[in-house]
């Protein structure tokens, strides 16, 4: 039996919870959030909202985001390959973060942005595009058609500098976007390129990962600060020596925090012999062998000395990340939150965002009740245009109208009366609205004048007015909106009314909030 949220509903405790120094701030089916992980949760999201919320409101986002959570774990989200393959990937990426000394990175980053500083002059450059994307799978000859109609192109611009470059993006490109292109936010490839062209310039064809481009520079901006994008230039920097270099000031504050210890003879029976089984060090009192170097070894084919250096290395390194979780507990929310966002973003997926798109019925049921949403403001005409060759042709082809089903008119329309290579009879079908035909706004509002086609003089409509559409389809991506909102509202109220929470308020006053 369902059971009504109760986070209106306030668990009094008592004083004791507050002699904890982590206590229980609520329950949710019986599962306790300390406040640590609640304040973690809240201080993320005061970051990365423009709107502050106090801890008491954004206590219920928290429980709905915790009850989605547990709707992923239900349906078994968090044990598919996908999932733990994530989690892993992210573990690493926080350990590396970890691994290398950050003020090393950031001058190396500094170096960096100078450099593009230098390069590029401008940060932010908006450009349109004549674009052709190249799949990997096309053939050597159509990628090379493709180049010479893009050339073509290029000498028609070159030809003509006032021609409407929108005009052509319109009919000729793949990408008909006016975008921002930001410094570090593209491929280098296309950065060279539009960094390298003044405000109205276009760009000779030119090639990236993704396919052809000719691109024309409508605008530019001032290059971000450095703490804006230094996170990014730290993901560029993909040179191992500068790693390298970051991790050797780490491994030596680890020699010192492990109590690394040399064993002499084992070390010298190894430079001298190639070999050992003695213990060559300890970290924190545990013991690296020789043998455990010869493992390292086989697959680091360089001098003994180098190997013996980058086995201390990884060692160090390899502890220090075992022990992240327990010396950093921040780094065990970080992944705790990367893995609930991934559980929550799949789950709303595949129970909310998949049935919006492709749910026909649920599609057509929900249009079926709110019809009246979908009204126009003003009646449209469903209908086809017949302009005929005499008038018998528009009178015979309004009466075999009435016998054939709305969507098969134009079809039946063609094969009767335009075989043999002999048109008597042109078709404009759709649903008009007023000014969007001279024909449908002469003879069915009443309103304006046109003139006959030559050589089918004779025009006739058949169809009906409309307050609004017959069916979804017609208006497919606002029904899917709107039944995608409904869907979601209806799951969130579901997951709140089959849950107990239970809050204790006196240690919810205690949350820091700053």
């Amino acid at each position: 039996m369902k059971r009504s949220l109760l986070l209106g509903v306030i668990c009094f405790w008592g004083i004791l919870s507050f002699a904890q120094e982590d206590p229980v701030l609520m329950r949710i089916n019986g599962k306790e959030i300390f406040r640590s992980e609640f304040e973690y949760a809240y201080r993320r999201n005061s970051a990365n909202s423009e709107t502050k919320l106090s801890p008491i409101e954004y206590t219920k986002l928290f429980v709905l985001h915790k009850l989605k959570v547990d709707a992923a774990k239900a349906v078994g989200i968090d044990t598919t390959l996908s999932f733990r393959d994530r989690q892993k990937e992210y573990l690493e990426r926080l350990r590396k973060s970890y691994l290398v000394d950050t003020l090393v990175l950031d001058s190396c980053s500094r170096i960096l942005y100078q450099k593009i500083q230098s390069t590029h002059g401008n940060g932010q450059i908006q450009v349109m595009q004549l674009f052709k994307s190249l799949p990997q799978t096309m053939t050597v000859g159509r990628i090379q058609e493709e180049q010479n109609r893009m050339d073509s192109l290029y000498r028609l611009i070159e030809s003509q500098p006032d021609i409407d470059f929108i005009s052509l993006v319109e009919k000729y490109s793949d990408d008909k976007r006016c975008q921002w292109i930001e410094t570090l936010q593209t491929t280098s490839e296309l950065e060279k390129v539009a960094f390298s062209l003044s405000k109205g310039e276009v760009s000779q064809p030119f090639f990236t990962p993704e396919g052809l481009h000719i691109l024309k520079v409508i605008d530019k901006k001032e290059m971000p600060v450095y703490e804006n994008v230094s996170g990014i230039l730290a993901k560029r920097l993909n040179n191992l020596q500068v790693l390298n270099k970051g991790t050797e000031v780490v491994v030596e504050r680890l020699k010192k925090e492990y109590q690394y210890t040399l064993n002499q003879s084992g070390i010298e029976e190894l430079l001298g012999r190639g070999v050992t089984t003695q213990t060559l060090f300890t970290i924190d009192g545990q013991e690296y062998t020789g043998t455990m170097f010869k493992r390292f070894a086989a697959s680091h084919p360089l001098s003994i000395k180098r190997q013996l250096d980058g086995f201390i290395a990884k060692s160090l390194l390899d502890y220090e990340s075992e022990q992240l979780e327990s010396k950093h507990p921040e780094v065990r929310r970080a992944v705790q939150e990367y893995g609930e966002d991934y559980l929550v973003t799949e789950v709303t997926r595949q129970q909310i965002d998949l049935p919006s798109v492709n749910d026909r019925v649920g599609l057509a049921t929900y249009f079926k009740f709110h019809q009246e949403d979908y009204r126009w403001k003003s009646p449209r005409y469903k209908g086809i245009i017949l302009h005929c060759a005499d008038k018998r042709i528009a009178k015979q082809a309004k009466k075999l109208l009435k016998k054939v089903p709305e969507k098969e008119w134009a079809d039946t329309l063609q094969k009767t009366f335009n075989t043999f290579g002999d048109e008597k009879i042109k078709v404009e079908q759709g649903i008009f609205a007023g000014g969007d035909n001279k024909y449908i706004d002469k003879l069915v509002f009443k309103k304006g004048e046109f003139e006959p086609v030559m050589y089918y003089p004779f025009t006739v409509v058949v169809g009906r007015k409309r307050k609004g559409p017959d069916d979804y389809r017609e208006v497919i991506e606002r029904v899917r909106k709107d039944y995608r909102n409904y869907l979601y509202t209806y799951w969130e109220r579901e997951l709140q009314a089959s849950a107990k929470v239970e809050i204790n308020e006196e240690v919810l006053k205690t949350v820091n909030n700053n």
